[in-house]
C-alpha cells in the first residue's frame, strides 16, 4: 500500500558500531585482518584439514591393527597429523574460531548501532515536519504537537529507523556467510537457537543479495518461536492486514462481532449493513447438516478386477466395523464415518470421511487413512499405494464431489428480511432483489458454467474471516462453494434469503489458530481452542458464523447492485485519493 512520504524512503544502509575508541586502539583493526585469507576461506581450510587428518589416522591405525603393530608406535607423518588434528579441533570448536576470538577481545560496547549516514542526517531530521496520516474516511490525524525545543521527526522516518536491523559483530559474520553460501539460510534457526535473531539475519542477508530494501515489511512484533515448524519457514517478517468488525450478527439467538481481515474497501462496511438488516428483522438461523473431513488415497492393481474386489470389500457394511477400529487408533477425536470409492481402470480412489473434533482435521484423517492402507496390505498384497491423496478428496480445488457430497462442515443459513428493512436499510425492493438473484446468481452463473459459484461474492467474506481467525486461506476455494436463494414471502412483502454452503473447512485448534492475533479473533467470537463441554462444538459454531457472515454479505451486495449503488460506493470508499504519480517506485 502506498503511503504519504514514500518518495523519501531510503534503502536500509550498511550498519556500523558507534563506540568510544581509545587512542592506542585502531578502530579498523580486527583479529581476522591478520589472516592471509578471508575468514570463510580460512574456515574451509580448517574443515578440509580436520576431515583429511581424521581419515589418514583412521586408515593408519586400521593398518596397524591388521599387521598387529602397537598403536603407540607412531611415525613422523602420524605425529604431524595428530598435531594438525588438535589444531583444527581447537579452531572448529570455537565456532568459526576467529569470530569467537573477536567477540572475546573486542567485545561490542553497549552503544547502539547506527547507519553510516545517520550522524550526518541528525540535523536534517530535526527540521522535518510531522506528516499527516489518513485514519478513517476524510479525516486527517496530525501527530500530537511537541514542545518547540524537541526535534520533530516524520512518522515514515521513525518507521525506517526501526526497520534498520541492529547487528552485532558475530551476526555480521553470519550474514556474510549466508550471503557467501557457506551457511544455508534455512538452517539459521537450528544453528542459532533464536528464531527472531535468525529472521533478522536472514532478512539482512536477503537485502544484500537482492539489493532491494525491505523497508515497510515489519520484523518486530511477532513471536517467531510460535511459527517454527508449524506455520512458516524461513521468515523475514510479516505482512500487516487490517482487521475490521462487522456486526453484531444475530445468529441462532446469539450476537457475534465478526472479525474480517481484508484490504478491500467497502467489504466490511457492506457486510456490516447486511448484519444490521438481519438484526432488525429478528436474526438469522443456521443449521449444520454434516461434519466430516475427507482424504482419498489412490491405489493401483494389476487388473481392474482386483481394484473392484477392494472396492466391494471397503463398501461392504460387514467390514466397516473392522476398518473403523483400525482407522480410529490414530486419534482420540478422529472417527471414521464412511468410505466412498471410485474406479478408473486399474486404479481405485477411496474417499474416507471422518469427524475431527475442533481441528480442521487434514492431518488427523491422513493418519487414519495410513493405518487402513497398512492393514489392507495383508489381504491385498498386490495393492500399490501411489499417493495418500489422489485428488478425489478434494482439497483446495473446486470439485463436484465437494459440492455434492460435502467436505468439512455443510451449513445452511436463512433469514426473513422485513419489507420495510429492505427499503430503509438496503435501499431497494423485494421484487428487485428476487429478480436480480435469479438472473445473476442462478442464470448468470449457469451461463458461465460455474462449479459451486451460484452466489455474488461468498469468497470475499470467507477469505476475510479465514485470515482473521487463522484458517488455511487456500481452502477458501471449496469453502466458498455457495448457492444464494431469494424468494418473496408473506404475500410478497418480505424477503426470504438463504445461503447453502456444503464444504466449510474450519478449525479452532492447530495451524494458524494458535498465533496471538488469530487467537484473539477466535476469542472475540467465543470459539477459541477446543470445546471442553462438547468436542467439536467450537469449530461447528465457527462454521455457522462463516455462513451467517456470508448471508449478510450477499444480502448487502445484491441490494447495492439492485439499487445501482455499487460503483458509487466503491468510488467513495475503495479508491485512494493520493497522487500516485508522486510516489516512488
Amino acid at each position: 500500500m502506498e503511503t504519504t512520504g514514500l518518495s523519501s524512503t531510503k534503502p536500509v544502509q550498511a550498519l556500523k558500531q558507534k563506540k568510544t575508541v581509545s587512542f592506542d586502539e585502531d578502530p579498523l583493526t580486527k583479529v581476522s585482518d591478520a589472516l592471509p585469507l578471508p575468514l570463510y576461506l580460512t574456515n574451509a581450510v580448517f574443515f578440509t584439514l580436520f576431515f583429511s587428518v581424521v581419515y589418514f589416522l583412521l586408515s593408519s591405525w586400521r593398518e596397524k591393527i591388521r599387521t598387529s603393530t602397537p598403536l603407540h608406535v607412531v611415525t613422523s607423518s602420524e605425529i604431524v597429523a595428530i598435531l594438525a588434528f588438535f589444531a583444527s579441533c581447537i579452531y572448529l570448536t570455537a565456532f568459526f574460531g576467529i569470530d569467537f576470538v573477536q567477540s572475546l577481545v573486542f567485545r561490542p560496547s553497549s552503544d547502539v548501532w547506527i547507519s553510516e549516514d545517520e550522524e550526518e542526517n541528525e540535523v536534517m531530521l530535526c527540521k522535518e515536519d510531522a506528516r499527516k496520516v489518513p485514519c478513517g474516511q476524510a479525516l486527517d490525524c496530525p501527530l500530537p504537537p511537541l514542545p518547540p525545543q524537541a526535534p520533530v521527526v516524520s512518522v515514515q522516518k521513525v518507521f525506517d529507523e526501526k526497520d534498520a536491523t541492529v547487528l552485532t559483530e558475530e551476526d555480521e559474520e553470519i550474514v556474510k556467510s549466508v550471503v557467501a553460501g557457506t551457511i544455508p539460510s534455512y538452517s539459521l534457526e537450528s544453528k542459532l537457537g533464536d528464531c527472531k535473531r535468525a529472521a533478522a539475519i536472514r532478512r539482512e542477508a536477503l537485502q544484500r543479495l537482492t539489493g532491494k530494501s525491505l523497508t515497510g515489511l515489519p520484523l518486530e512484533g511477532l513471536d517467531y518461536e510460535s511459527i517454527l515448524g508449524q506455520c512458516c519457514e524461513m521468515p523475514i517478517g510479516y505482512v500487516q492486514i487490517p482487521v475490521g468488525i462487522a456486526g453484531p450478527l444475530l445468529l441462532n439467538g446469539r450476537e457475534f462481532s465478526v472479525p474480517m481481515a481484508t484490504t478491500e474497501g467497502c467489504l466490511v462496511a457492506s457486510t456490516n449493513r447486511g448484519c444490521k438488516a438481519i438484526h432488525l428483522s429478528g436474526g438469522a438461523t443456521s443449521v449444520l447438516l454434516k461434519d466430516g473431513m475427507t482424504r482419498a488415497p489412490v491405489v493401483r492393481f494389476g487388473t481392474a478386477k482386483r481394484a473392484a474386489d477392494l472396492k466391494l470389500y471397503l463398501e461392504d457394511p460387514i467390514n466397516f466395523e473392522t476398518l473403523s477400529v483400525v482407522f480410529n487408533r490414530s486419534s482420540r477425536f478422529g472417527r471414521l464415518q464412511g468410505i466412498k470409492c471410485a474406479i478408473a481402470g486399474k486404479n481405485l480412489y477411496m474417499r474416507f470421511t471422518c469427524s475431527t473434533g475442533d481441528a480442521m482435521g487434514m492431518n488427523m484423517v491422513s493418519k487414519g487413512v495410513q493405518n487402513v492402507l497398512d492393514f489392507l496390505q495383508t489381504d491385498f498384497p498386490d495393492m500399490d499405494v501411489l499417493g495418500i491423496s489422489g485428488n478425489f478428496c478434494s482439497d483446495k480445488k473446486p470439485a463436484a464431489v465437494n459440492w455434492i457430497e460435502g467436505r468439512g462442515k455443510s451449513v445452511v443459513c436463512e433469514a426473513i428480511i422485513k419489507g420495510d428493512v429492505v427499503k430503509k436499510v438496503l435501499k431497494t425492493s423485494v421484487e428487485s432483489l428476487v429478480e436480480l438473484n435469479m438472473l445473476k446468481n442462478l442464470t448468470g452463473s449457469a451461463m458461465a458454467g460455474v462449479l459451486g459459484g451460484f452466489n455474488a461474492h461468498a469468497s470475499n467474506i470467507v477469505s476475510a474471516v479465514y485470515i482473521a481467525t487463522g484458517q488455511d486461506p487456500a481452502q477458501n476455494v471449496e469453502s466458498s462453494h455457495c448457492i444464494t436463494m431469494m424468494e418473496a414471502v408473506n404475500d410478497g412483502k418480505d424477503l426470504h434469503v438463504s445461503v447453502t454452503m456444503p464444504s466449510i473447512e474450519v478449525g479452532t485448534v492447530g495451524g494458524g489458530t494458535q498465533l496471538a492475533s488469530q487467537s484473539a479473533c477466535l476469542n472475540l467470537l467465543g470459539v477459541k481452542g477446543a470445546s471442553k463441554e462438547v468436542p467439536g462444538e467450537n469449530s461447528r459454531t465457527l462454521a455457522t458464523i462463516v455462513a451467517g457472515a456470508v448471508l449478510a454479505g450477499e444480502l448487502s451486495l445484491m441490494s447495492a447492485l439492485a439499487a445501482g449503488q455499487l460503483v458509487k460506493s466503491h468510488m467513495k470508499y475503495n479508491r485512494s485519493n493520493k497522487d500516485v504519480s508522486k510516489a516512488s517506485s
